[in-house]
């Protein structure tokens, strides 16, 4: 018979001490550090499109776009995120004593992998929506045309419209851009769903 060993707590100040010297990127789930999945090719691939399609659409607006490596903090439910790509609107609200984790968010897109995907989802999206100025999520699938996007409206209610073919078009409703699905999965290699493995 097999004895677990009690999972170890760590607080938030314990787990950003420890990131500071981490090999490897490392979310943070009230008192649970959990070690992120590599990235594969496509998966790097889709968030590049994204935000590089973003960088020109918002070029001398008042918006910040950040990809992979910035954390956002939310303190309803003690957690610490890298969003594959997010933007904030207007001027970052950082939380600690230096400038890599914002608490602000207005859109976080997460390109989803086998091994997250129902997280992403379900529990993360609870989370993200706590954010009192979070107005949009989108969810890409890395292995064929599909996307999921959550919308915010007027009276506070989230709604999906969904995106499956390689002509459609991602319509923002918290950001006046569009984008083609061609151009997310732009050199995205849809044949290839092996997604390396565990990512």
């Amino acid at each position: 018979m097999q004895v677990q060993t009690p999972k170890r707590h760590y607080t938030p100040e314990e787990y950003l001490a420890l990131e500071e010297t981490a090999e490897y990127k490392n979310e943070y789930r009230d008192g649970e550090i959990v070690p992120m999945t590599g990235g594969t090719t496509n998966h790097n691939q889709i968030a590049l499109n994204i935000a590089a399609n973003f960088k020109f659409a918002l070029r001398g607006q008042n918006y910040k776009i950040y990809i992979g490596d910035v954390r956002v903090w939310i303190p309803r439910y003690r957690q610490y995120t890298y969003p594959d790509v997010m933007v904030i609107e207007g001027t970052p609200v950082y939380t600690g004593k230096n400038k890599t984790t914002v608490t602000n968010p207005s859109l976080v897109i997460e390109v989803l992998s086998k091994s997250t995907k129902n997280y992403d989802q379900g529990e993360k999206f609870t989370y993200y929506r706590s954010i009192p100025g979070f107005q949009e999520y989108i969810l890409v699938d890395q292995t064929k045309y599909h996307i999921m996007q959550y919308s915010k409206t007027s009276d506070k209610r989230w709604l999906l419209s969904e995106y499956e073919a390689e002509e459609a078009v991602l319509a923002l409703s918290s950001l006046d851009v569009q984008i083609s699905l061609k151009d997310i999965y732009e050199q995205v290699d849809l044949a290839d769903d092996d997604e390396n493995g565990n990512e």
